[in-house]
């Protein structure tokens, strides 16, 4: 008898753990985060091909930031560096420097958004590219029209949503996350790649002298 009392019990149970998955009451981790749908456009190889062309060389350095750049990071931008380090893409050819890059992440609806922005050896933003996109909406952003908003701001720039930039219907939050992204990748370089160009020029140095130390490596092509 107490045999079947307990294959009774157990059935029971089982149909309450069916019944709370089916029906959403039971907790679980899994309910609390959006589905993510990875579509990748970029790689950074790539990405970096169809930025620079007809360069004939792009190396990068990687910035570790300190207390008083960071300080003076978040002054501008206006809240806290999520990164303790940030990478600078730079493009050269015959020791002049075509531009810019930097590839970054910013936090869309529920997943980051991984794009990349090049900016002209003054530090104006030519262009925006979608790397990777990783939600089953939104990603209107990628849209031509919408990017080539960005195309001629400065770090100077607010880049407000629905003032500067025209957010795209149905993707609001994805195009904030852009606006947000391309203008801390102007700030970055505008405080960051005047050191940058001296160390592209001189192979010797190994600092910045702006408050961050700095690695140079050459990126295939």
């Amino acid at each position: 008898m107490r045999a079947v009392i307990k294959i009774i019990r157990g059935r029971l149970a089982l149909v309450s753990l069916t019944l709370a998955l089916t029906w959403g009451g039971w907790p679980s981790t899994a309910r609390a985060q959006a589905p993510e749908a990875e579509t990748s456009y970029y790689s950074t190889r790539s990405v970096l091909a169809a930025f620079f062309p007809g360069s004939e060389r792009v190396t990068y350095q990687t910035f570790a930031l300190d207390p008083a750049l960071r300080t003076r990071l978040a002054q501008r931008l206006g809240y806290a560096p999520a990164r303790d380090r940030y990478t600078i893409f730079v493009a050269h050819t015959q020791g002049r420097v075509d531009g810019y890059a930097v590839i970054d992440d910013e936090l869309g609806l529920h997943q980051p958004i991984t794009f990349a922005t090049r900016l002209s050896p003054r530090y104006i933003v030519e262009r925006v590219e979608i790397m990777v996109y990783r939600e089953p909406r939104g990603d209107e952003v990628r849209d031509a029209r919408f990017r080539k908003q960005f195309e001629g701001k400065t770090a100077q720039c607010p880049m407000r949503l629905d003032r500067d930039i025209d957010a795209v219907s149905g993707a609001t939050v994805s195009s904030a996350s852009i606006a947000v992204g391309v203008r801390r990748a102007a700030i970055l370089v505008e405080e960051l790649a005047p050191g940058m160009s001296a160390a592209a020029s001189t192979a010797a140095t190994s600092r910045a002298g702006i408050g961050a130390t700095a690695q140079r490596t050459s990126v295939g092509r």
